[in-house]
């Protein structure tokens, strides 16, 4: 069996490591020069590196990263209890996308990695699949796996008309730095402030600093990058409890600031056809509020994978994916709603660790 991926992001790269484990030829078509990362830090839960070691790359993994927890506290400092639950709960795995993507890039092997070749649109038959490239290439496949993101160009052959949509008024800032002189970060300090705000930051493994702010109903932003991200994170600290952030992004250069418009994919009616499929955030784009979307979208490729491996053809294998991914999201996308809505910053962090305890261990 032969199957192209098209996206050659973090769901992408391990689609293709766990396919070929199962004995499929897989091809990843990736628009860009060069595999790269958007963003900074990424956070991954214990069901993602559950999937990583069965692919075998666990401690290439762990080696990369650093251990941390996702405990919040308030505005004014104080730690947000969340009785009932354990340590294990709160624990995640903070890499940086680029060394993440690099790592994968290289278990895929660059031989079965194409760049400049983004996939376009296809054509699909009872027999076969044809990825037809923006070049106007097309490479032939039994399966074509559609990991190309929020913007999915495989979804829009696959259900025209169904795009991402703007989280209104939900934005986020962040950016990797050194600690600039004088500041010291020797954990990490994750807060749920005023008018709907949160952020913090988490020391790497190599030394750096990972900060993020977000915010829901943002309104209009104005000002620079740097600007907008020190506005926020001073609703962070109504006291004065804990300078570093501001700190942090003081010292950041204007550049190295992203800032985003949080997009989102609406529930969507099919997941599959015959011959193609979505994983990850083509699927479900979720907001990073719940700081799952690569730890859920890496359990969609080993799960897809699985299934190819086993079914007696492509169709039924994406039919038993499909039932399995849909019902499973729209419960992701309840929990995080009440995330989302809770009114207190108390209630943010129970809603929060219900949810991770509910994705870990279900």
């Amino acid at each position: 069996m032969r199957a192209v991926v098209a996206g050659g992001g973090i769901v992408g790269l391990t689609s293709a490591i766990a396919l070929r484990r199962q004995g499929i030829d897989a091809v990843v078509c990736e628009q860009a020069p060069e595999i790269r990362a958007v963003g900074a830090g990424l956070g991954l839960w214990a069901n993602a590196l559950a999937v990583f070691d069965e692919l075998g790359i666990g401690a290439e993994l762990r080696a990369i990263g650093r251990p941390a927890e996702m405990r919040f506290r308030g505005p004014a400092g104080g730690l947000l209890e969340t009785p009932g639950f354990g340590e294990e709960d709160h624990r995640y795995l903070l890499v940086h996308r680029a060394r993440l993507n690099e790592l994968l890039a290289e278990e895929v092997g660059k031989e079965n990695i194409r760049l400049n070749a983004r996939v376009a649109g296809f054509d699909e038959s009872d027999s076969a699949v044809v990825a037809r490239l923006e070049d106007g290439s097309s490479l032939e496949a039994d399966v074509l796996v559609g990991a190309d993101g929020a913007y999915s160009r495989v979804r829009s052959g696959l259900l025209p008309g169904i795009d991402a949509v703007a989280h209104e008024g939900h934005y986020a800032w962040r950016s990797v730095v050194e600690p600039p002189e004088g500041v010291t970060i020797r954990e990490g300090v994750v807060v749920v402030g005023e008018r709907r705000a949160r952020g913090g930051y988490v020391p790497t493994a190599d030394g750096t600093v990972y900060w993020l702010v977000n915010q829901f109903d943002s309104g209009e932003l104005e000002g620079t990058r740097k600007e907008q991200a020190a506005l926020r994170a001073a609703l962070l600290d109504t006291t004065g409890w804990n300078p570093a952030l501001l700190d942090l992004i003081a010292s950041t250069p204007e550049d190295e600031v992203l800032c985003n418009q949080i997009m989102l994919v609406p529930p969507l009616p099919r997941w599959a056809s015959g011959r193609v499929v979505l994983a990850g955030d083509s699927a479900h784009a979720l907001s990073p509020h719940i700081t799952a979307g690569a730890s859920l979208g890496v359990e969609d490729a080993l799960l897809l994978a699985r299934l190819l491996a086993s079914a007696g053809d492509p169709a039924a294998a994406l039919a038993a994916y499909q039932d399995d991914r849909i019902p499973h999201y729209a419960r992701v996308t309840e929990l995080s709603k009440r995330v989302e809505d809770s009114a207190t910053p108390e209630e943010f962090a129970l809603n929060y660790v219900t949810f991770t305890r509910w994705m870990l261990h279900r």
